[in-house]
């Protein structure tokens, strides 16, 4: 009989770190394989006593291979390689990432047997859309993340379609995460917020689908264990969602933050923000404030997690509820 082992692509990332951290506690796998272009931190420990075992790799590339027997039925392999930041990235290295990405763990499957695999894919294969989606809306991806993402997420369902009687694939569609030691949106949000620099666009009536971290990783627990469902795809937010202006008087409570926050819109921000960009380019100098993600900030992202409210999953995590046991956990990050 084989170890019974977790293999994550991109495990050294924002969600990697976080997964390993949960099956962990829950004690679901007997050894942990961390592949990822950067290193490994913060489990040193884990790392010395052979727990877990952290490899150099590019998901670009055929991934090395794991020279250990392995139990393939309960072994699973979870991808979350990818290219994400928009802008960031040239149009092509999304599709040069995350497509041979998808296309090397499938490989790695095969070659290692293994019956399970978990796909981070992306809200982004959604598009834009005033209406709320559900995992049964169709998918008009309109960025080349969102394009890829949702080719990606094809290569793995031809893997699965291959043997669906013996093979297991679970897509999750997260929105926006965040948590503890996160330097992305929801926490530059507070930062302006307590500077009183945050503008809300267009009043902040929209609806920005946002998921905890920890809630996330409690989804992923949740759906590799229903064993009798061969594909599962799965949107992750939070239920019920507040829209942007209530997530801004929610910080300012939990956090006493006193500064006022102003209400301007879109279309004006994008002006500001192509000045912005002109002037520090003249500058020789590279700013946050770009058009693009301003317009990003003035369109909703309404995602319904029906899969998950439909199988009975327990949110824990409510905007406030997850400010309150973020600064439990991680207090210096509000410092």
């Amino acid at each position: 009989m084989g170890i019974k082992a977790a293999i994550i692509i991109g495990g050294s990332g924002y969600i990697g770190r976080n997964l390993l951290s949960g099956l962990m506690i829950e004690n679901l796998f007997e050894k942990y394989f961390v592949l990822d272009i950067n290193p490994l931190k913060g489990f040193e420990k884990e790392v010395k006593e052979a727990i877990v075992t952290y490899i150099s790799a590019d998901v670009r590339r055929r991934l090395p291979s794991l020279e250990i027997d392995l139990d393939g039925k309960k072994s699973w392999i979870f991808n979350l390689a990818a290219i994400h930041r928009e802008p960031g990235h040239e149009f092509k290295e999304y599709f040069d990432t995350n497509i041979p990405g998808a296309k090397h763990v499938n490989l790695m499957a095969d070659e290692l047997n293994i019956s399970n695999v978990f796909f981070t894919s992306s809200i982004a294969p959604y598009g834009k859309s005033i209406e709320q989606r559900t995992e049964q809306s169709t998918l008009y991806p309109e960025t080349a993340y969102g394009i890829s993402k949702a080719l990606a997420e094809e290569i793995h369902q031809k893997w699965l379609n291959r043997d669906i009687l013996n093979r297991r694939l679970v897509i999750v569609r997260p929105s926006v995460i965040y948590g503890p030691k996160d330097p992305g949106n929801v926490y530059r949000m507070i930062k302006s917020l307590k500077k009183g620099t945050f503008i809300l666009p267009n009043g902040g009536q929209v609806i920005k689908a946002y998921g905890y971290v920890y809630g996330l990783v409690d989804s992923i627990l949740f759906t590799i264990q229903k064993e009798k469902e061969p594909l599962i795809v799965y949107n992750y937010a939070e239920n019920p969602l507040v829209n942007l202006k209530e997530m801004t008087q929610i910080v300012k409570k939990e956090l006493d933050f006193k500064k006022l926050t102003l209400s301007i819109p879109v279309n004006l921000l994008v002006v500001i923000a192509r000045l912005v960009q002109i002037v520090f380019k003249v500058l020789g100098k590279k700013s946050d404030i770009h058009p693009v993600r301003v317009r990003k900030a003035g369109f909703p992202t309404n995602i319904h997690p029906e899969y998950l409210i439909n199988s009975g999953f327990s949110f824990k995590y409510g905007f406030e509820k997850s400010l309150k046991h973020w600064k439990s956990v991680s207090p210096e990050d509000f410092d």
